[in-house]
């Protein structure tokens, strides 16, 4: 490799590429239908996949894995790249794990798509009501004006807690008791429904100890008997076993350095800089303990399928977790696109938990304004989209927040998009 070409690597905090991909992917390909069986081109398949292959050569990603499902059918459901060994700063002692569609990987902050659907459902068994207080349920949540702060506000992002204050031990995150107190004794920023600001850690804790209080089991446990348990997932869960901790893939830092404003906003984000936070995700501590809103661990397989979950109506394999009007009213946007006071630069539209695709071009990507999803830790997305009657997950192990694949991103989103077409409103309507 060339001096000029080495030094750009490490600038960027690439992976090595190889040059025959085939090398580096497997694929589930019994369970993959004929395209033409749910209104898709076998071309059009090849040419999203291509699209990830593109992904993968920018070199931010040590590991990619994605599954997609048209009309409920897997069409995709491939990996590419290693689930530990060659990421920046694995030397050649590190052994090269390939990363497959069964591999654990953490879903970050796409967890706090799964604890809504949770709360979702203590309102769907007449347990609570979303407009209820949160300090109903958790006095000592009232403190310092936040009484009228209601379920509501911090599933949407707008109860006025939003960040963990700067200087706080990042051990904090595994303890439970703690964080929660720590949450409950915060000022807020705002009263409740007077600001969108996005909550990525601190209202995970609270909605997690609502659950048990309300039902007396650990949200781990309610998680289980709701949906892992019923829909036979592997996975599925905050954190994992020991036993399946050497299987979780590997997170690693990659692509440019974060400099400023980036870092001060990731910094507000997250309550710690970058590569501190990035270090805890690999720490073995962070998949033994519950952070409802961080440490989600599942297959690609398995976030697709809860997708399909929703967009069928809450039910899937002939077991029925949510009412159709749960779903419905989990997926109502809960206040207009504007720009998030967290995140600063990015203009966002939630619905009860759930982040929504906009048009021209959202997250989710063009003409996405009915799909609803999560991202988790900079570039995974897991999300449903009823007018194209898809559910997906493209999980990522690179962590980059600028580099050279941000132009990749958004053309694998608009190939998605484009290679699965609209289906009639009619036909919408009927699942």
């Amino acid at each position: 490799m060339p001096p000029e070409t080495q030094r750009s690597r490490q600038i960027n905090k690439l992976i090595t590429v190889p040059k025959n991909l085939s090398s580096v992917t497997t694929y589930a390909a019994s369970e993959e239908v004929d395209p033409r069986e749910v209104g898709m081109t076998r071309d059009g398949v090849e040419a999203i996949w291509r699209g990830v292959e593109k992904y993968y050569r920018t070199g931010v990603h040590p590991a990619l894995s994605v599954c997609l499902r048209r009309k409920g059918q897997v069409v995709l459901k491939r990996a590419i790249g290693h689930a530990r060994g060659n990421g920046p700063g694995d030397g050649p002692e590190v052994e090269k794990v390939l990363v497959t569609p069964e591999t654990p990987i953490g879903q970050f902050s796409a967890s706090k798509a799964v604890t809504a659907m949770l709360v979702h459902h203590l309102e769907q068994t007449g347990k609570i009501h979303l407009t209820d207080p949160v300090s109903w349920y958790i006095p000592e949540f009232g403190q310092h004006g936040k009484g009228d702060v209601t379920i509501l506000h911090v599933l949407s992002h707008q109860s006025g807690f939003p960040q963990i204050p700067a200087g706080t031990d990042p051990n904090m995150l595994f303890d439970f008791d703690g964080a929660l107190k720590m949450v409950c004794g915060l000022k807020p920023t705002h009263p409740g429904g007077h600001d969108m600001s996005y909550h990525a850690v601190t209202g995970g804790f609270v909605l997690g100890e609502l659950i048990k209080r309300v039902t007396g089991k650990s949200i781990r446990q309610y998680l289980h008997d709701t949906i892992q348990g019923p829909l036979g997932f592997r996975y599925f869960s905050y954190g994992v076993a020991d036993e399946d901790y050497p299987k979780v893939a590997v997170n690693y830092e990659t692509g440019l350095p974060i400099l400023f404003p980036f870092s001060v906003i990731v910094k507000r984000a997250l309550g710690r800089p970058f590569p501190e936070i990035l270090r805890i995700t690999n720490d073995p501590r962070f998949y033994q303990v519950v952070i409802p809103s961080a440490n989600l661990v599942a297959t690609a397989d398995e976030m697709s399928q809860f997708f399909q979950l929703l967009l069928d109506g809450g039910e899937r394999r002939g077991v029925r977790v949510f009412e159709p009007l749960t779903v419905r009213r989990a997926t109502l946007e809960a206040g207009k696109m504007r720009i998030d006071s967290t995140m600063v630069l990015l203009p966002m539209r939630y619905s009860a938990g759930l982040m929504l695709g906009a048009s021209p071009f959202g997250m989710f990507g063009p003409d996405s304004e009915r799909a609803f999803g999560h991202w988790g830790f900079i570039k995974s997305f897991s999300w449903a989209d009823p007018a194209r009657d898809i559910s997906a997950s493209i999980l990522n192990t690179g962590k980059p927040f600028l580099g050279p694949h941000l132009v990749a991103h958004v053309q694998l989103l608009t190939l998605i998009g484009k290679h699965c077409p609209k289906v009639p409103r009619t036909l919408e309507a009927s699942r």
